[in-house]
């Protein structure tokens, strides 16, 4: 042992002895020798982690104009967060292969597509056409050892975690029953319209990564959503909504609860959307209006959302499904693409939310749409994209959007590094296709900016919890947060 640390030392002395003659031979010798490694690799991964963590708490400010009212509506429930493995097994369901349904109609519709996307470690929605059968798998779950309640709908979760602003005054607008009124937030305001005498329950059915169920094998957590929801699939909150703005009069209203709507079939949707599109447009112009958009299956719906609904609003939040669903509903860029194989890649990312801000937001100044910023989120990064001159402080708005995710997945207030891993890509590009720019992650300074046209983008890696407690809800304290701490630079109308 001796011997060698003789050998690492004299070799050390002859290199810093060669430095002073040749500065460069040093790295051209150590292209062909290798000195022991003092500093194992999960040393120098933790390191890395404590860096972006230790950056985020000195970067993350809140901008100098702040929301002091904001209103969100639609769709709000109560969820019931269930072990999907362990509840599937008791309803006496055997294992088997996996496919996708747009609308589940019995027990083995949901276990075919809740092994479909099991398989893949991918989020879904699904609406359960038959009420009877749902009730009885409603009443199983919540009986279901372990099974926890909690207050449910991105709305209603946008507005809890937005309501953790003190100074933030919150109006919430959807179809609150009296358990849900129960579990919110004595900070946010429920116009009495919204107030019903029976709660909307939504089954959230998780898996762990790593968890196996017959020859199905989770790559990594998330969750398979599902409901029999009128209320919120018709969105019949909605006018009410728009009505109590008046009184209210929000700095911000944040939109959610379209994506209920699409399993309530065609003829439904197009009326309904029509009626949402009119009453959308009466809310105030200067108002900005955030869209939350979520798991969608109908390329129609989605291709309806994206020309009817998208220009009139100023900003929207998905995820990476969402994301290559829009694009592939518009035929958008690489829309040939069937599924994200693993982390979704920065290039072809930045093609799409391009795409979208060119087609359907106000990326040309000519344009009479109204979109202006897209919050991006997946597991191992966030971006947001916005278009040049109307939103501020983004670069804090994109960390503390990922700060949250690392946080909240753990079950924590705040990130413990030694429970988290960065798991994002060091060097990417900027577009997969040409003109691109190689681009790289500074730890030390956890966004990396690039512009294509008048629009500029914002990354930050985020810090993946190792062990998630709960998945569901992760996107919504995303947005809020995203939101919370981004600023509106424009007076001018939106």
């Amino acid at each position: 042992m001796w011997r060698k640390a003789s050998a690492a030392a004299l070799l050390a002395l002859a290199v810093g002895y060669l430095y002073h003659g040749n500065p460069e031979l040093p790295e051209q010798i150590l292209q062909y020798i290798t000195l022991p490694n003092f500093q194992s690799s999960s040393q120098s991964q933790n390191s890395l982690e404590q860096v972006i963590s230790a950056a985020w708490e000195t970067l993350i400010t809140l901008p100098t104009r702040q929301w002091s009212k904001v209103a969100v509506g639609v769709n709000a429930c109560v969820d019931v967060v269930v072990s999907g493995v362990g509840l599937l097994q008791a309803l006496a369901v055997d294992p088997g292969s996996g496919l996708d349904h747009e609308v589940l109609h019995s027990k083995e519709d949901l276990r075919e597509a809740f092994i479909h996307y099991m398989e893949r470690g991918a989020a879904a929605e699904r609406f359960f056409s038959d009420k009877e059968s749902f009730q009885r798998i409603a009443r199983a779950a919540a009986e279901y050892p372990g099974a926890k309640l909690y207050v449910g709908g991105n709305a209603a979760l946008i507005g809890q975690k937005l309501a953790t602003y003190p100074d933030l005054m919150v109006l919430l607008c959807g179809p609150v029953g009296p358990k849900l009124h129960e579990m919110l937030d004595e900070q946010i305001v429920v116009p009495p319209d919204s107030l019903q005498e029976t709660d909307e329950y939504h089954l959230i059915l998780e898996y762990k990564a790593g968890e196996q169920w017959g020859s199905t094998q989770a790559p990594q957590a998330n969750r398979f959503i599902f409901s029999h929801d009128v209320s919120n699939g018709e969105m019949s909150s909605l006018e009410t909504f728009v009505a109590s703005l008046e009184e209210f009069e929000p700095d911000l209203v944040v939109l959610s609860g379209l994506h209920m709507m699409e399993g309530q079939g065609r003829e439904l949707w197009e009326e309904r959307l029509k009626e949402a599109v009119a009453a959308i447009s009466d809310i105030r112009k200067d108002i900005p209006i955030h869209l939350e958009l979520a798991s969608m299956t109908d390329k129609d719906y989605m291709n309806s959302i994206m020309q009817e609904v998208m220009p009139i609003v100023s900003s929207i939040g998905l995820n990476e499904q969402e994301l290559l669903f829009l694009s592939q509903a518009g035929e958008g860029p690489h829309a040939d693409l069937a599924s994200w194989k693993g982390i979704p890649d920065v290039g072809r990312v930045s093609d799409i939310l391009l795409w979208v801000l060119e087609q359907h937001g106000r990326s040309d100044p000519s344009s009479e749409a109204d979109l202006t910023r897209i919050h991006f989120h997946t597991l191992a990064y966030h971006i947001l994209a916005t278009v040049d001159g109307y939103w501020g402080n983004q670069a804090a708005a994109v960390m503390a959007g990922a700060r949250v995710a690392s946080s909240q997945a753990c079950g924590l207030r705040s990130v413990d590094v030694s429970k988290v891993e960065l798991k994002a890509p060091l060097e990417f590009h900027s577009s997969y296709t040409e003109p691109q720019e190689k681009l790289s992650l500074n730890p030390a300074e956890p966004v990396t900016v690039w512009r294509r046209g008048n629009v500029t983008f914002h990354l930050t890696p985020v810090l993946v919890c190792k062990q998630p407690l709960r998945t569901v809800g992760l996107g919504d304290a995303i947005t809020a947060e995203g939101l919370v701490y981004s600023e509106l630079k424009t007076q001018q109308p939106f």
